[in-house]
């Protein structure tokens, strides 16, 4: 099983290792609602470096892209990332990907981890453009929370700003950074040469950085209503019973378009809701739910160590009645739930 270049490390600081779209990454090291709380209220470094990118260019670099993701990436310039999909004839999502725009026709395409081999794969069939692999050669960090200017500053001199893409040097190597991240806090992602990844951590954790594992990522990420792959998003999923229509860009021609035009006009199969429980008690992915007439499942929930409850979301068949009580399945017990609005918490 691939593990990041920084494995040894991670066992030095005491990290607990899972298994993460094909890969040995580091789970939690003193426990998840402590690194959870770290990156809300300090900040926290993640090793990602599990996560798909790639590198594209040449003349066909921006066709392919608007060719093979929804959003337009004729929408931003260089010097902006860009969230967007790739989607299956039917207007599934195959794929929720981050694209990294540094020129005209150069780009770093960022899949997860899980899909990378299938992505690259539809890239390298793109006319007159290049799909270049990364992933094995760099090391990608993400720095995260209400105090990771001041670390980024004092780190790598370099603060971008959200969305922002920059490109510099550190350790006498190239460096690759952008406003992005998975927690809806301020912070930046890194990425360095793997022979620089461990000068990088210890520089990092030296300044004050907190080392999270991915335990602590999946919570701060449901916080802000951030879709994980493989649960909220899938092939029979559709952007827009995900609610997230802003992502696809309709003034381009995309692999799927028209099943998504089809779907406008005719209605969506399901809907997705989010809830918080009474308690702390969290929903789990697969639990029934029903509202009314409206059937469904969780697809993702956890305890909030912010909100002090437990959340989820999941999806429901319509009509959907707003004024109808949610209720969850808990092992044979309906209980109600409280309908709410994403994200979860407001940053």
């Amino acid at each position: 099983m691939p593990a990041t270049p920084l494995r040894t490390a991670h066992e030095s600081l005491g990290a607990r290792f899972t298994d993460f779209g094909g890969w040995e990454m580091p789970l939690q090291y003193k426990g998840v609602i402590a690194e959870h709380m770290a990156v809300r209220e300090h900040v926290g470094v993640f090793d990602v470096s599990h996560l798909g990118r790639f590198h594209l260019t040449g003349s066909g670099a921006t066709s392919a892209i608007r060719h093979e993701l929804c959003n337009d990436i004729d929408d931003i310039e260089p010097g902006r990332a860009q969230y967007t999909m790739a989607l299956n004839g039917g207007g599934g999502v195959v794929d929720d990907i981050i694209v990294w725009r540094f020129d005209e026709d150069d780009y770093w395409v960022m899949p997860n981890g899980v899909n990378y081999d299938e992505l690259l794969s539809r890239f390298e069939k793109a006319k007159h453009a290049s799909a270049t692999p990364i992933r094995s050669e760099t090391v990608l960090l993400a720095v995260q929370g209400p105090e990771s200017a001041r670390v980024l500053n004092e780190v790598i001199g370099v603060v971008p700003r959200r969305f922002r893409v920059e490109v510099g040097v550190y350790n006498d190597g190239p460096m690759w950074v952008a406003g992005t991240g998975y927690t809806g806090e301020k912070g930046a992602e890194i990425a360095v040469p793997a022979e620089n990844g461990l000068v990088l951590l210890d520089a990092l954790l030296a300044a004050g950085a907190t080392p999270c594992g991915l335990g602590a990522r999946d919570t701060l990420r449901l916080e802000m209503g951030y879709p994980l792959w493989g649960q909220d998003l899938d092939e029979d999923t559709t952007p827009l019973e995900a609610g997230l229509g802003w992502v696809i860009g309709w003034g381009h021609d995309f692999v799927g378009k028209d099943a998504l035009l089809a779907e406008a006009d005719c209605g969506i199969k399901k809907q997705l809701v989010a809830f918080r429980t009474g308690d702390r008690r969290p929903p789990r992915h697969g639990y029934e739910i029903r509202s009314d007439s409206s059937i469904g499942v969780v697809t993702s929930g956890n305890f909030s160590p912010v909100l002090g409850s437990g959340i989820g979301i999941g999806y429901v068949s319509p009509p959907i009645d707003t004024t109808a009580t949610l209720e969850m399945d808990v092992r044979g017990v309906w209980v109600p739930v409280e309908r709410t609005d994403l994200p979860f918490l407001r940053r």
